[in-house]
């Protein structure tokens, strides 16, 4: 039992390392729907000079 044990550790390792280091991640429909929607730069507004003063300040 303690071989199957780290025999599946094992082999779970393998792949893991295979996914994360030797496969490619390929590019599907929806990335490229989202890519292609992201071409427009989103409108930036800053917020920072409608704050109140800090309290205790003389403004």
């Amino acid at each position: 039992m303690p071989y199957l044990f780290g025999g599946l550790v094992l082999l779970n390792a393998i792949t893991l390392g295979y996914h994360l280091f030797f496969k490619q991640p390929s590019t599907t429909q929806t990335l490229k729907a989202a890519q292609g929607e992201l071409t427009q730069p989103l409108a930036f507004t800053n917020s920072a000079e409608y704050l109140p003063p800090i309290i205790g300040t003389r403004d």
